[in-house]
């Protein structure tokens, strides 16, 4: 066994700390369960938008909207609040490739501009209270399907906007705006033409047991990302996406009190907080997370243009396998600069195992701002590189990793 010491910047030492871990979400949090069906739906075979917004529209507080057996064919819809929607186990719901149908106003859903604001999503809450999504099938964005009056894909058109370096007007599959204890539970969410399921400003937000599957190439499908949200628990979920699996992020309030426990992710960017720190990241419970084939595992990026405050974050009971980068932390994510200084603070890594060779990155933005973590009982293989500059990193690492992470649920 060898402990690698780190030297410049990084002050070093070995600790046995007794840690009060508060990153988590306030709220005693069980596995969900599915709320009376008020009535249930059977496809048509054709365009279903106005069957299901009727009955959501109609359906008593407290209950859900039903889809069973066969595909379902819909554009945008909105479940309102205290109602919920139940994808049967049988049954996928599909969204409309018509940017028309998507489009808010001007025109510019299914194009390319300097924004990327001009799509509505495909499933919206807004102002919900106890409302959520529930069921074993499948809701699919048909991102890599070719939109109604164009020869390209949602996907596609992603890349094209890369190449001119503007925006891509997509719409995102689950938004979530300024709501109160919402629900998303064992469904399964595929191809979103953006991201998967945002909550934003939202109090309450649970997602347990889901599945998210998007190409690696698909570019921007994050999974979860939670914004300027508190008291969120996600658990027992498996994500694969082509951006990161979940991603917190502070745009325009506070994100905090998260717990994120029991997952994997096979495929992605990896565990994400950032680069919307703005208003503020802290107490955050990572626990009992496999990550494999990702191109980083544990990940905070933020920069001066996005800058803000990361603060009591711990990850602990982690395994990483075939990550590129398998921890990386950059206060000059793709150096876009402005005013707003990120910092990153009292970050805890215990319990943590990486079974492969990867680059670790610890970038702070100064001397005088350094990173500040704690390693406690981390793992690496022989060979692992590292990049360190402006970081005071306690603790110590062993150079003694070998074996597979052993996942939870199907790759």
């Amino acid at each position: 066994m060898q402990l690698q010491y780190l030297s410049f910047l990084v002050a070093v030492a070995v600790l046995v700390l007794v840690h009060d871990v508060t990153a988590r979400d306030l709220r005693h949090v069980t596995e969900p369960k599915t709320p009376e069906i008020c009535t249930t739906l059977m496809t048509n075979g054709k365009d279903n938008t106005q069957a299901i917004q009727k009955a959501l529209d109609s359906c008593a507080k407290g209950k859900a909207v039903a889809l069973t057996a066969g595909i379902f064919y819909s554009g945008p819809l909105t479940i309102p609040s205290g109602v919920s929607l139940v994808v049967r186990q049988t049954a996928t719901l599909r969204a409309s490739t018509n940017p028309k149908l998507y489009d808010l106003g001007g025109n510019k859903c299914g194009t390319i501009d300097e924004l990327g604001l001009g799509c509505k999503p495909f499933i919206t809450m807004h102002g919900a209270k106890g409302s959520g999504i529930y069921g074993k099938g499948t809701i699919d964005g048909r991102g890599g399907t070719n939109m109604v009056g164009n020869n390209i894909t949602w996907w596609h058109l992603a890349r094209n906007a890369v190449v001119v370096r503007k925006l891509q007007n997509n719409p995102r599959l689950i938004q979530i705006n300024n709501s109160m204890d919402i629900t998303i539970h064992e469904i399964t969410l595929t191809n979103s033409p953006f991201y998967h399921l945002v909550a934003h400003e939202t109090n309450g937000f649970t997602v347990w047991g889901i599945k998210i599957i998007a190409p690696r190439s698909a570019l921007n499908t994050d999974g979860i990302d939670p914004v300027g949200t508190q008291n969120v628990t996600i658990a027992h979920c498996n994500i694969s996406t082509g951006d990161d699996d979940i991603g917190i992020k502070a745009l325009t309030a506070p994100t905090k009190h998260v717990s994120v426990l029991n997952n994997h992710f096979n495929g992605g960017v990896g565990m994400s907080i950032g680069s919307e720190t703005n208003h503020g990241v802290s107490d955050v419970l990572i626990s009992g997370l496999t990550i494999n084939n990702t191109h980083n595992g544990l990940y905070i990026k933020s920069n001066t243009l996005r800058g803000g405050l990361v603060t009591n974050i711990t990850y602990e009971n982690v395994c990483v396998e075939n990550a590129g980068s398998p921890i990386q932390m950059d206060s000059n994510y793709y150096q876009y600069h402005g005013n707003k200084t990120p910092s990153f603070r009292d970050i805890t890594i215990r319990n943590v195992k990486v079974l492969t060779n990867g680059t670790f990155i610890f970038h702070g933005l100064s001397a005088s701002d350094p990173i500040q973590v704690t390693l406690e009982d981390v793992h690496i293989t022989k060979g692992s590189k590292f990049s360190i500059r402006n970081a005071n990193i306690k603790g110590t690492w062993n150079e003694d990793a070998s074996g597979h992470c052993a996942y939870a649920g199907n790759e």
